[in-house]
C-alpha cells in the first residue's frame, strides 16, 4: 500500500520536498518563512506575502514573561534533560488568553465578513457596528480586542497595517478588524486597543492560509521565543528563583486542610 504525499520524500540518493531537490534548490535558497508558508499552502508564496507572513512571526515570537515562557522555564528546571518537554510545555499554554487570539480572531472575522464586501470604509464600518453591537448584546468578547499590558495601543497593530498595505495585502479581514477597532467605543463607551495576537490572525487569514492552522502559525512563532527563553535561561537563570518565591512564601489555607477531625493543635 502506497500513502502520496506532495511534500516531501526520499531515496538511497536524494531528498525531495514540495517537488524540488532540498539540497540543490532548497537549501540556502528558500527561507525559513517562505517554506513554511509555502508547506501548508502548497504553493511558493510572494516576496510580499513571505514579507507578510514573516513579520506576523517576528509579532508572535516573544512577549516576556508569559506563562508559556514561564512554564518552558520552570519545565526545564525540572527536567534540563528534556529540553523538547519545556519547549512542549510552553507551546500546550496556547490557548484562548494567550497566542489561541490568533485563530480566534481569524475565524471571528471570516465568519463575520459580509457576502457582499464594502468598497469604503464607511461600508465596514457599518459592518463592524452590527458586529460588535451584536456581541455586546450576547455578552460575548469581540476577539482581538483589548490588551492586558497595551492599553492605549499595541505596537504591533499599525505596524503590521503599515506592512500589509505596502504589499498590497490589506484584504477583508484587515480591513474589517480596522473598522471594529474604529466604532467600537460607540457600542462599548470606551477605546480598547486592537491586539498584536489579532491582527495577526487577521493578516494570516488575509494571506490565505487554513483558519484551522492560524494556531500552529503563531505556535511556530512562540517556538522560536521559547528557544530564546531557554537560551537566556542558561545564561542566566531566574526558574530556580520564580520556584522558591511560591515555594518559600507559600501558606496553606485556615483551617489547615490537612489537618485531621479533632485534632486542635
Amino acid at each position: 500500500m502506497t500513502y502520496p504525499t506532495a511534500l516531501g520524500a526520499s531515496s538511497k540518493d536524494a531528498i525531495t520536498l514540495l517537488g524540488h531537490d532540498l539540497a540543490d534548490d532548497v537549501m540556502g535558497k528558500v527561507g525559513f518563512g517562505e517554506l513554511a508558508f509555502w508547506l501548508a499552502t502548497q504553493r511558493r508564496p510572494t516576496p510580499g506575502e513571505t514579507r507578510v507572513f514573516e513579520a506576523v512571526l517576528a509579532a508572535l515570537a516573544d512577549h516576556g514573561f508569559t506563562p508559556t515562557a514561564i512554564v518552558t522555564r520552570l519545565t526545564h528546571l525540572s527536567a534540563p534533560d528534556s529540553v523538547q518537554g519545556a519547549l512542549a510545555a510552553g507551546l500546550l499554554g496556547g490557548g484562548s488568553r494567550f497566542l489561541g487570539v490568533t485563530e480566534d480572531c481569524g475565524r471571528f472575522l471570516h465568519d463575520h465578513l459580509p457576502v457582499e464586501r464594502p468598497t469604503t470604509d464607511d461600508g465596514w464600518d457599518a459592518v463592524a457596528l452590527e458586529i460588535v453591537t451584536a456581541q455586546r448584546a450576547a455578552k460575548r468578547f469581540v476577539p482581538g480586542l483589548g490588551h492586558h499590558v497595551h492599553k492605549d495601543g499595541d505596537p504591533r497593530t499599525p505596524r503590521l497595517f503599515t506592512l500589509a498595505a505596502e504589499e498590497g495585502l490589506t484584504g477583508p479581514h484587515l480591513r474589517l478588524f480596522a473598522a471594529i477597532g474604529r466604532v467600537h467605543p460607540q457600542v462599548l463607551g470606551r477605546t480598547l486597543p486592537l491586539n498584536g495576537a489579532g491582527v495577526c490572525g487577521a493578516a494570516l487569514a488575509d494571506l490565505g492560509l487554513p483558519l484551522e492552522l492560524l494556531r500552529g502559525f503563531a505556535l511556530l512563532a512562540r517556538t522560536a521565543g521559547l528557544i530564546g527563553q531557554l537560551a537566556e535561561e542558561l545564561r542566566h537563570p531566574v526558574a530556580n528563583d520564580i520556584f522558591l518565591s511560591v515555594d518559600l512564601h507559600n501558606r496553606s489555607v485556615d483551617p489547615d486542610p490537612y489537618q485531621p477531625e479533632g485534632d486542635l493543635r
